[in-house]
């Protein structure tokens, strides 16, 4: 059956998501430093709601101020006063100005957390972080009246959100970020009953999960991001993924977003890790080869019946049909278009062929100076500038109402680095 951009999404609690397309959650770093939304994030998500998005993700929302993704998160690891509720109203509000829904994503960083923040962050179990430049800490293994404890924090978070005009969480358990810690072998060493087998690697998700779902009841959307692969050698792999999901669907969600990669091996950002990718046993479909995952949701779709969104990679309107006719998704996940082009939605459902790449301009290297990307190190250094640059863009939207194209990517990068320290210091 064709689909058309326009169609809804009924979800299995009720709700209804007035088309297929959704705002990819983006990290933002406009909250204070005491991780408050102020008028920055209004004003952002309030542009991305007149944009056309059926949904509105937002980026890292923490449940445990000392394990941010970023400085400049928003920090809800209790329930809010009046002026944090107050903070999370008028986000809400502007960021379902349009008629769409807000949802919100819900996180704990877990090893992932940089040093500046914590150099003894907490995780599954004391494995570093594989990167270099000693930007993160060394981690500390949880007890489990701690994971327990993580737990209830993500429960005190969905029901702040909830009461104060979010329409949905999801849950975040990719991307190297805790949930998917537990999950991966590599970074879960654990022996007692949350680790060794996947059920005890998936307990953590699992527990969160039920217990979100109980406090803000069956009619609000519940939601999880997951990696269909880690596409490490050792780590979380698509046959796990496939009996995860499974799980997932039996515990009641509402929507699953596939997504893959973790920060070690940053496949979400289409860039190569440090080491070599381990391949996943996956059938390839003969749709527009431009979608990283898509093909992995295909493969899910023949075991679960939960919608699926799938985020990565697409540009073209024709790949984005193509995977809501063949069932790999029922929601297209944008992200870094909307970096720049804020109404891409409006666009693609007025007919537009094709959504810019702005990657393909931008380069932290002159082209004379581009053999040195051949080292592994400083092209991992050149991916994460980038990253930089549309962390900037997102940061003008907020600030200024507009983005700033032509900003470098250097500037973008001196631009985070200096804020970061700003939001950072004491």
């Amino acid at each position: 059956m064709s689909l058309n951009f326009t169609d809804s999404l009924s979800l299995p609690c009720g709700a209804t998501i007035p088309n297929r397309f959704a705002k990819a959650a983006m990290t933002e770093g406009l909250a204070s430093a005491d991780g408050i939304p102020g008028i920055a994030l209004e004003t952002l998500y309030g542009i991305w709601s007149d944009g056309g998005s059926g949904m509105l993700l937002s980026g890292n929302i923490q449940i445990d101020r000392d394990h941010l993704e970023r400085p400049g998160n928003v920090v809800i690891d209790s329930p809010p006063n009046a002026e944090m509720h107050a903070a999370l109203s008028r986000w809400a509000t502007a960021a379902t100005r349009n008629g769409n829904h807000f949802w919100a994503q819900i996180s704990h960083a877990g090893r992932q957390t940089q040093k500046i923040i914590n150099p003894n962050p907490k995780a599954p179990s004391a494995v570093k972080l594989g990167l270099p430049g000693g930007q993160f800490g060394e981690p500390v293994a949880l007890t489990i009246p701690e994971i327990e404890d993580i737990v209830r924090r993500f429960t005190v978070c969905a029901v702040a959100v909830k009461d104060a005009g979010f329409t949905g969480v999801q849950l975040h358990a990719a991307h190297g970020y805790l949930l998917s810690q537990f999950l991966s072998p590599r970074s879960n060493q654990r022996t007692d009953d949350y680790g060794g087998s996947l059920a005890n690697r998936a307990r953590a998700l699992l527990d969160s999960v039920a217990a979100v779902r109980a406090a803000v009841g069956p009619d609000f959307p519940v939601a999880v991001k997951l990696n269909s692969a880690d596409f490490q050698k050792g780590g979380f792999g698509f046959e796990e993924s496939l009996q995860v999901v499974a799980w997932l669907e039996q515990a009641g969600v509402d929507l699953i977003e596939i997504s893959g990669g973790t920060y070690e091996q940053p496949k979400l950002l289409g860039l190569e890790g440090m080491e070599a990718e381990e391949k996943q046993e996956v059938a390839e479909s003969t749709m527009v080869r431009e979608a990283y995952f898509v093909d992995f949701a295909l493969a899910m779709r023949k075991h679960i019946s939960v919608p699926l969104m799938v985020t990565g990679g697409f540009r073209q309107s024709l790949a984005m049909q193509q995977a809501l006719d063949s069932g790999g998704a029922d929601l297209i996940g944008l992200g870094r278009p909307m970096c720049v082009m804020t109404d891409a939605p409006n666009q693609l459902i007025n007919g537009l062929a094709e959504l810019p790449r702005y990657e393909n301009a931008l380069s932290l290297f002159p082209s004379w100076l581009g053999f040195l990307q051949r080292w592994k190190p400083l092209r991992a250094l050149a991916g994460f500038a980038t990253q930089y640059w549309f962390y900037s863009q997102i940061d003008a939207i907020g600030r200024t109402g507009s983005a700033n194209p032509s900003l470098s990517v250097l500037g973008a990068t001196q631009q985070t680095m200096a804020l970061q320290k700003k939001l950072t210091a004491k």
